[in-house]
């Protein structure tokens, strides 16, 4: 199992969701082919294909419970899978 299916599987096992590093949701998203914008604090996302889009903010190294409950939710809704390499 490479490390992109292990953040990946972190992210939407749903049992760890106080303890995911911010930069980790970050990076999955950008995977997933999301464009980011950043202002301050503020990182907001947004997928051709995709209605919603993220607005997360980090305060701390961790991302918030439901910051990943909404990245998964949106992933499984979206059946977003990660393009291979």
């Amino acid at each position: 199992m490479t490390r992109r299916d292990k953040d990946l599987r972190r992210i939407l096992d749903g049992r760890n969701d106080s303890n995911i590093d911010f930069d980790l949701l970050v990076t999955v998203l950008k995977r997933l082919g999301y464009e980011e914008r950043t202002k301050g604090s503020h990182h907001a996302f947004r997928k051709e294909g995709v209605a919603e889009r993220l607005t997360l903010a980090s305060h701390t190294k961790l991302a918030e419970a439901y910051q990943v409950l909404q990245v998964r939710r949106v992933i499984l809704e979206y059946e977003l899978l990660e393009p291979d390499e």
